[in-house]
């Protein structure tokens, strides 16, 4: 744990250099001086990631980058075929009613040992996932199937769940109430196939290393060295494998060390960077500084600092919060920190692009924002202590990963909290995986995180600070709150539903649960013989399924 004073200087010349540099950079890119980072003859690509990923079973998955590796090594009933559009997986066909659904699958979907993939692969899939003997922090997300969240917290039967094998190639699932957006749900990692008998046979290790590894998605993981690289290559077995042209997706660099990573792109030896999580303010200057051509997306995440309401922190004082909310403007990080391109101010836990009943949600339900009031913030502070019982409220500890990014955040919080309030902030940097693990573990007073979409609905971000939600690492907890969620998961109507999780919306402000930080636009650089890269506001970020490599 370390503690950090300096307070970084705007960089809002990055902004204005990069709208001037992208139109001069289309029309005059850039040739790398080597391509090994990509190969025609082999249709090979190479990455650079900024560490492995944290757990690839399927049923217990959370983070972005187990999530990017899953979506090429396995498949669910649906996918997102190469125009991001929803398409068959293992199901070749389906029927949905309000409360059911009815998937025929594939006789040709395989798994990579040559075993056909069945309906009772789902089924013993998703009943593990609910299995509180699991512990899958993601079981939350099959709450939409009839009884798994019964199962869940141990009320009711593995076998009550709501999917049935009708035979090897039809699959039924019951529904606990009209769910509008199931059909995105069945793409996603949670809701992937598990084969029992090669899930048994790995005593506890399944997906843990090579040899505890099956795949029945477009490739298959050829090797893991753990810390140091991970290579995939095509899986023959895969039943549409004759569209996939990349051979091999190889990550032959795992480092957090974004200058080490832009370097090893300028010299020829990767195919993208940063294609999760977008340049670095300072590889964005290196990169405009070169002339490369730089491609932008919105890749659908918004970010926070969470605050930590367990019982035994501070943190779970309410006044406390609004004292830090009434000093803070996201304008002001995002534009004099910050200073990236495209990025937006947080307002919301729900992010600007998703659609409500007509419009865009924010549009039909805008926020009732807190206003900024630095002697109405000392006045929250001082009922606080009053309320704790402090004459001055200790020092904080915020949990960052250390990228450069939450480096910048870490710093204008500590500063900020001590030159208006006089909070003492203490910034533990922590590598990606230690920081999901001191998260679960509530190790933390405030924690700069964020979250992406797993499906297509708002409820995808107003669910996770439901008291049941696993991923509400701060475990906040609120009877008011929990009722607009379950009125949105049951009803049938898209006004009711909207209606309950704007006052969601309203009640994650009003409450402090976090403070909205910014909304991420993705600024890469790719060798421009990569063709075919997808991005995608919903799960993995990038996509390089339906990839290729030019001549």
């Amino acid at each position: 744990m370390i503690i950090l004073k300096r307070i970084v200087q705007p960089r809002l010349h990055i902004c204005t250099l990069l709208l001037f540099a992208l139109t001069w950079s289309l029309s005059t890119p850039t040739l790398l001086a080597q391509e090994t980072g990509v190969d025609f003859a082999t249709q090979t690509v190479r990455l650079a990631l900024t560490g492995e990923p944290r757990n690839l079973n399927s049923m217990k998955a959370t983070d972005q980058l187990s999530i990017f590796y899953l979506e090429h090594v396995m498949e669910g009933l649906l996918r997102k075929d190469a125009r991001n559009l929803l398409v068959g997986g293992v199901a070749e066909r389906w029927e949905m009613t309000e409360t059911s659904a009815k998937f025929w699958l594939r006789h040709d979907a395989m798994w990579s040992d040559g075993k056909p993939v069945t309906a009772h692969d789902f089924v013993f899939a998703w009943r593990n996932v609910v299995n509180p003997l699991t512990a899958s922090e993601y079981a939350s997300i099959m709450y939409p199937v009839k009884n798994a969240e019964a199962i869940n917290k141990g009320e009711a039967p593995l076998t009550s769940l709501g999917i049935k094998a009708l035979d090897d190639y039809t699959l039924e699932v019951e529904l606990e109430a009209p769910t509008g957006y199931f059909l995105s749900l069945t793409a996603f990692m949670t809701f992937y196939p598990a084969r029992e008998d090669f899930y048994l046979a790995q005593n506890d290790r399944y997906f843990a290393d090579i040899e505890n590894m099956i795949f029945n998605g477009p490739f298959t993981i050829k090797s893991w060295v753990h810390s140091a690289s991970i290579r995939l290559e095509k899986n023959l077995t895969y039943w549409d494998s004759k569209n996939i042209i990349l051979n091999v997706i190889d990550t032959p660099y795992i480092t957090n060390d974004s200058a080490a990573r832009f370097n090893l792109f300028k010299d020829g030896k990767l195919a993208i960077e940063n294609g999760l999580q977008g340049l670095e303010s300072e590889q964005l200057q290196d990169a405009l500084d070169n002339r490369f051509r730089i491609y932008s997306h919105s890749e659908g995440s918004v970010f926070y600092m969470e605050f930590n309401h367990r019982p035994d922190r501070v943190t779970r004082n309410l006044n406390l919060r609004k004292s830090m909310q009434a000093v803070y403007d996201s304008q002001e990080l995002v534009y004099k920190v910050i200073g990236i391109a495209g990025y937006i101010p947080g307002r919301s836990v729900v992010p600007v692009y998703m659609p409500g009943v007509q419009l865009k949600f924010r549009e039909e339900y805008p926020l009732v924002t807190p206003v900024l009031d630095l002697q109405q913030a000392k006045n929250y502070l001082a009922l606080a202590k009053v309320e704790l019982g402090l004459e001055k409220i200790p020092p904080l500890s915020i949990l960052v990963d250390d990228r450069e990014i939450g480096m910048l955040q870490a710093q204008y919080f500590q500063s900020l909290f001590k030159r208006t309030l006089d909070i003492d902030i203490k910034v533990d940097v922590q590598t990606f995986k230690q920081r999901l693990d001191k998260m679960l573990a509530g190790n933390f007073d405030l924690v700069l995180t964020g979250w992406g979409p797993d499906y297509e609905d708002v409820l995808t971000f107003t669910e996770l600070f439901s008291s049941w939600n696993a991923n509400n690492r701060g475990r906040y907890q609120s009877p008011v709150y929990d009722s607009y969620i379950r009125t949105a998961q049951a009803s049938a109507n898209q006004q009711t539903r909207m209606d309950a999780m704007s006052q969601a919306q309203q009640l994650i402000l009003d409450d402090v649960v976090i403070l909205p930080t910014y909304e991420r636009v993705a600024n890469t650089v790719r060798n421009p013989k990569l063709d075919g890269v997808m991005f995608k506001q919903t799960a993995a970020a990038m996509v390089l399924t339906y990839a290729r490599v030019l001549e």
